[in-house]
């Protein structure tokens, strides 16, 4: 498996200073476009979402599900309406890119984790040219994918799409880590100080092991759910694979106290 500098390179993560209303926390959506129209309507509907609440993204749009494009689109749109929005980088946007000559990482094994759906989703064969695939992807979602950051910083808490290499600190995360890593994280403690959030791991309900870290992919696109955490009142507000309405709950009851 190619890999590529990414190991190296280390992750920029932004400091976000402002102190929002509400944080909302978004999964994995992998090409769920569905469920995805479900959560916001939520969101604005019943929750009345206000310009001012946060919305990040932990990554991961696209592939697997039927609907990258889709997903893309959306993305953008809430990008024009919400400036402020966080979109982190996914493994899958790396693969993506590193796929497409844009530099990433493991872009040999794109096709086989996913990637032929998100080339269908453009109308595409599985084995188009890269020349025929950019021909067919749009230059701002390109654009979006390039993008997107590695992490950003709130208050006490680090939001990133995989994790953090528990045996380094902070300022010496690798891209790589902070974009692929799974078990070395998920069981283990850190003393980075912070509270991790990340996506990339699906567990069955959210993941809480605290005061280390929240996962919030829950495997919506593998039939299980999309989960949005809401960080400053502790609400889990989710959308059952293949549902129409989406549920709330207190994040402590729904965990068990």
């Amino acid at each position: 498996m190619k890999t590529s500098a990414d190991s190296k390179t280390l992750a920029q993560v932004r400091v976000i200073a402002e102190r929002p209303p509400r944080v909302f926390v978004v999964g994995d959506l992998h090409g769920c476009f569905d469920e995805l129209q479900v959560m916001l309507a939520h969101l604005r509907n019943e929750l009345s979402l206000s310009p001012d609440d946060l919305l990040i993204f932990l990554g991961d749009y696209i592939d697997r599900g039927p609907k990258s494009k889709e997903v893309i689109e959306q993305m953008l749109a809430i990008k024009r309406e919400r400036p402020n929005t966080v979109f982190l980088k996914g493994n899958h946007e790396d693969m993506l890119l590193d796929y497409l000559g844009h530099g990433g990482e493991c872009g040999d094994v794109y096709l086989e984790n996913g990637g032929a759906e998100f080339l269908k989703s453009y109308g595409l064969h599985p084995f188009a040219t890269r020349e025929d695939i950019l021909a067919a992807i749009s230059p701002e979602h390109v654009e979006f994918l390039q993008s997107l950051e590695h992490g950003v910083m709130l208050a006490e808490f680090l939001f990133v799409h995989a994790g953090i290499n528990p045996s380094m600190p902070l300022d010496q995360q690798s891209v790589h880590d902070v974009l692929w890593i799974r078990g070395n994280f998920t069981h283990s403690p850190h003393s980075a100080g912070k509270t991790v959030v990340f996506g990339h791991t699906p567990f069955e309900d959210v993941f809480l092991d605290l005061p280390y870290k929240i996962g919030v992919d829950t495997g919506l696109v593998f039939g299980n759910r999309l989960s949005v955490l809401e960080l400053v009142h502790g609400q889990l507000h989710q959308v059952e694979h293949g549902e129409a309405k989406a549920k709330t709950f207190s994040l402590r009851e729904r965990l068990g106290g």
